[in-house]
């Protein structure tokens, strides 16, 4: 079983965290992250887009010129397709639908294999306790100093108890930082991340969920 250090706010070691190597230590599946990155990103899409038809856009109230003798094509409106400022056919409609479904099975098989990756580049990291008394980005900063993750894109994940309010209004306001809830982690974002940090109970939470 494969273990991981846990430091505190200060960067010191304070004890180690054993590890579940089902769902953290796996060979990671190409294609179950394909598919799972593929569907969180239609999930996405609104699907809102809209063209207006020749019977919704405007004019076109009569004959542009007479059906015979001018030598020029018939037309019978300017709302016709063809007309610069006409109708659209077969355009995009709202409410379209992106939804891709994807098995519970394999989206656990895919974020299996995205922590998996993580772990193997030695890019998560352990804290203690990260519960700041009063929102405070500079104490943040000060902690991602102090652990050594100076990343572009680091993730924070928390579990959504009140006792991490604070951390997460802390974290919020700073662009290299993405604080989510472990409800809501996609493995886009995993993958994404250059850092990941959390606290012990989001690593027992995350192996509940992934059992």
């Amino acid at each position: 079983m494969a273990k991981l250090n846990v430091v505190n706010v200060l960067g010191e070691k304070v004890s180690s965290i054993n590890i579940k190597d089902e769902i953290f230590c796996i060979v990671p599946h190409n294609q179950s992250m394909f598919d799972t990155v593929l569907s969180e990103r239609s999930a996405l899409r609104q699907g809102t887009h809209k063209t207006k038809t020749r019977t919704e856009v405007s004019g076109g109230g009569r004959k542009p010129w007479r059906q015979k003798g001018t030598g020029r094509a018939r037309q019978g409106s300017i709302r016709s397709p063809q007309w610069r400022g006409g109708g659209v056919v077969f355009g995009p409609t709202p409410l379209r639908n992106y939804e891709l479904k994807v098995n519970k099975k394999v989206r656990n098989l895919a974020l299996r294999s995205g922590w998996s990756v993580k772990i193997a580049a030695n890019q998560i990291h352990v804290i203690q306790n990260m519960n700041f008394e009063t929102p405070s980005s500079k104490d943040f900063i000060k902690m991602l100093n102090n652990v050594k993750v100076n990343e572009r894109k680091v993730m924070l994940v928390l579990n959504g108890d009140e006792s991490e309010f604070n951390t997460y209004l802390s974290a919020r306001n700073l662009g290299n930082v993405l604080p989510v809830f472990i409800e809501e982690v996609l493995l886009d974002d995993i993958l994404n991340s250059t850092a990941i940090i959390f606290t012990e109970s989001v690593l027992k939470s995350i192996e509940g969920r992934l059992e």
